[in-house]
């Protein structure tokens, strides 16, 4: 985002202390300050010592086995931090960090993805093909780190109600679907993206067509054999030379990283509301996995550039002017380029039928749901039947009536 980062501010005004009678006895000790959750810490409960989860419903850490929750601690000075895009490409060093807490990844030998596993936690599918993981976990290297993310809102609860309401709504489809959720296939994934800003200086040669109206004369045969000279209005285009330099400015254009899910996938869970972007805490992974990004900083900005044609082209054509534009062609310089690694939430189903994977994707903010399914050649060969039962009962009925 533009103007230096967004800070994620809590309130920190001081408290008057309540008037309170003299006494004798000394007054107990202050507790002491929450402590930030240093590098690598896997969350202990504090009552039962076992590893807690964030819980998207709670906003919080809680313990899935005694149920104590505790806030998440957040650093007050950090900041959301947009970073210098050729200055990353140019630096070795800018990607030596992994992950507090997950610190290894394994590639899925089915489709290839990289997922970035939770320390002490194994997994034994992958969560985009279901394919078994029997590769040893390496440790992560080579990584940009993320620096912002959007935490989960919708937990696996809210999920699975959303996944049941598509399912019940895809007509047609096998029985089997449902059992999905039932054996717990929904997976909480945090999907890497980046977000590119940059400013722009377009120069363009082209044409400007205006529009004015001309009066001509023509013939007209009637329908007795006369001719008839009539006439008529027409628009015809008078085209002159134009050329120019126009500037654009693009913010948080958010490019997947991922190949795991299809494009099309992606875009039909909707968008991600990026104002609630948070800076990095490895608090919001535990209990979820992330996967690493398959498309790298420099070919996530070719992506970008592409997302940049349409508007650089409607204000060319604006500077353009007139009633039709024609660009010849433009010349695109790129400036001030940053960026940001972020990662958002989504729950992701994978199942197998007829020996093919089928995807289901939850929108981890919004709980909007996209997916593939297949269909029942059991409930279409009904459908078809009971079709072709109507028919004949109407068709029966037509002829008995015209008896």
């Amino acid at each position: 985002m533009r103007a230096g980062a967004i800070r994620n501010r809590l309130s920190s005004e001081p408290r008057t202390p309540d008037a309170t009678p003299m006494s004798d006895t000394p007054p107990p000790p202050a507790a002491p300050p929450a402590k930030l959750t240093p590098a690598g810490r896997k969350f202990p409960c504090g009552q039962c010592g076992a590893r807690l989860d964030y819980d998207p419903r709670a906003s919080r850490l809680k313990c899935p086995y005694c149920g104590h929750d505790q806030a998440v601690v957040t650093d007050e000075a950090a900041e959301i931090v947009e970073r210098d895009y050729l200055d990353a490409l140019g630096r070795a060093d800018a990607k030596s960090k992994a992950i507090p807490g997950h610190g290894t990844e394994t590639r899925c030998p089915g489709c290839g993805a990289v997922v970035i596993l939770d320390d002490k936690v194994a997994a034994d599918a992958c969560p985009f093909c279901t394919t078994h993981l029997e590769t040893t976990p390496v440790a992560v290297e080579g990584l940009l780190p993320p620096e912002s993310l959007i935490a989960f809102a919708v937990d696996l609860r809210g999920a699975r109600e959303a996944f049941t309401a598509w399912i019940e709504s895809r007509w047609f489809a096998p029985t089997e679907l449902k059992t999905v959720l039932a054996l717990g296939r929904l997976v909480g994934v945090y999907l890497p993206y980046w977000t590119y800003d940059s400013d722009t200086s377009s120069s363009y040669e082209g044409e400007r067509g205006d529009d004015y109206q001309e009066l001509v004369r023509y013939t007209e045969r009637l329908a007795d054999g006369r001719s008839e000279d009539r006439t008529r209005t027409v628009t015809r285009t008078r085209w002159s030379s134009a050329s120019g330099t126009v500037e654009c400015a693009f913010d948080d254009l958010l490019v997947p990283a991922t190949t795991s899910l299809t494009a099309d996938r992606l875009a039909e869970i909707g968008a991600y509301q990026l104002k609630k972007l948070k800076p990095f805490d490895a608090a919001y992974l535990s209990g979820f996995q992330a996967e690493r990004y398959s498309v790298g900083l420099k070919e996530g900005f070719q992506v970008a550039k592409e997302l940049m044609q349409p508007e650089i082209v409607r204000t060319i054509e604006a500077d353009i002017g007139g009633d039709h534009q024609r660009i010849h062609g433009k010349r695109t310089r790129y400036s001030s380029i940053t960026f940001k690694h972020v990662l958002l939430p989504a729950w992701v189903a994978a199942y197998r039928y007829n020996a093919k994977v089928y995807q289901v994707t939850v929108n981890g903010q919004t709980g909007r749901v996209s997916g593939e399914r297949p269909w029942s050649a059991s409930k279409l060969a009904g459908a078809a039947l009971a079709v072709v039962l109507v028919v004949a009962v109407v068709a029966t009925a037509v002829m008995v009536f015209n008896r």
